[in-house]
């Protein structure tokens, strides 16, 4: 299949400036001021992006695709994701991981319902284990999941400064980024570990421990809900000028922002003013999550479900509100991170990487269109492709 999108502003994410795009297949084949349309030679599907930015199409690297939650009991246990959700709101890749049910959220079923997303036609990687140390893995072993299994690409997430974690030592944690580091090396993936932070007054502690102990670099960790409250993100500004990786999650409520979590555009336009750079910052939805509250006991009160849609609308927020330039608020669902996961087809728009492609009107940066692996899977805001039972 054949697709040329025409006359669009195209932001790899830097400014290209305004170009044509021709998809051969699954994959982008030339980026061009005018790429004629040949008369007889077969079929081209054309889409006209005049007055439209081209971008590359999102990655969120942190969504419960089976479901999450649990914590207040079996009937808070979070559905898993639709197709739709994701393609609707530009996401052509996902990472799927498992929080704090390790038992009833099986790896199992994990790495099956990636394939199923696969089958459906967007790209999806998973990490192995959930919050607890020692890991529960699908085949036995870190090293074999991440080796052996196509779409294992790392570890987590891993639970600290957390009530709900298993509250692992430096050493504990340690063996666990070393066995990551290793298969990943050997599997040519990110090998990174995922770590979910609570709100806990050691924050990022835990790791930096294991940096400054062992031979590990910061950069193998890849800590998220990093504006979970003011102290953790004045920690993750820290965390991140020294080098490290730092993830916010889009996903939130008005009980959260109340009680001090920082918002993610907001938070971004500090980052970037603090001297942290841009390429260390990643956003992530937390979809399918649950977002519960606890009380000063650590006692259930309530919970809502983090939703893939909340990606896109902290970035739209970041360029119209906080006054973040389009390709800075961009690289934070695309470039950034298939850098820091190693995957390396994806999160630009180059000659030879996936087609996967978003267009957005250029006066609201609402989605129009959105292509996975040259497939157009949303046209003009509706669904074109469906989920198998949606």
């Amino acid at each position: 299949m054949l697709t040329l999108i025409k006359n669009g502003e195209v932001y790899a994410p830097e400014y290209l400036g305004v170009k044509d795009v021709l998809l051969i297949g699954d994959k982008i084949g030339s980026i061009r001021e005018n790429i004629p349309v040949p008369e007889g030679f077969a079929e081209i599907k054309v889409l006209d992006a005049s007055g439209m930015l081209v971008v590359p199409g999102f990655i969120d690297a942190h969504v419960h695709i089976t479901g999450g939650g649990g914590e207040g009991g079996f009937k808070t246990r979070t559905p898993e994701l639709y197709l739709t959700e994701a393609t609707l709101a530009g996401v052509t890749t996902l990472v799927g991981v498992i929080g704090t049910d390790g038992t009833a959220r099986t790896m199992t079923n994990l790495v099956a319902k990636a394939k199923a997303l696969k089958e459906e036609g967007i790209s999806v990687y998973c990490h192995t284990g959930n919050y607890h140390v020692p890991v529960k893995t699908l085949t036995g072993s870190v090293e074999n999941d991440i080796m052996m299994i196509e779409e294992i690409i790392g570890v987590g997430e891993i639970a600290i400064a957390d009530h709900r974690s298993s509250q692992p030592t430096a050493h504990e944690l340690a063996r666990l980024a070393a066995s990551a580091r290793v298969a990943g090396m050997l599997a040519g993936k990110g090998g990174i570990v995922n770590i979910h932070l609570g709100d806990s007054q050691s924050m990022l502690s835990l790791i930096e421990e294991v940096a400054e102990t062992t031979d590990l670099p910061l950069r193998q960790f890849y800590p998220t809900h990093i504006n979970r409250n003011s102290y953790v993100f004045e920690a993750g500004i820290e965390f991140a000028k020294r080098g490290g990786f730092v993830d916010f999650t889009t996903s939130t409520t008005d009980l959260f922002l109340e009680a001090g979590e920082v918002k993610c555009s907001k938070g971004l336009r500090r980052m970037l003013d603090a001297g942290v750079p841009v390429e260390n910052i990643t956003f992530t939805s937390d979809a399918q999550g649950s977002l519960p509250a606890f009380d000063q006991n650590g006692e259930f009160i309530g919970l809502k479900i983090g939703k893939v849609a909340t990606l896109f609308k902290e970035v739209k927020d970041a360029v119209l509100n906080e006054g973040v330039s389009i390709p800075d608020a961009l690289s934070v669902i695309t470039k950034n991170p298939a850098r820091i996961l190693k995957l390396k087809q994806k999160g630009m728009i180059s000659v030879g990487k996936d087609a996967d492609i978003v267009m957005l009107k250029k006066e609201t940066l609402d989605i129009h269109s959105v292509i996975a692996l040259g497939q157009l899977m949303v046209h003009e805001s509706n669904p074109i492709v469906k989920g198998t039972f949606e």
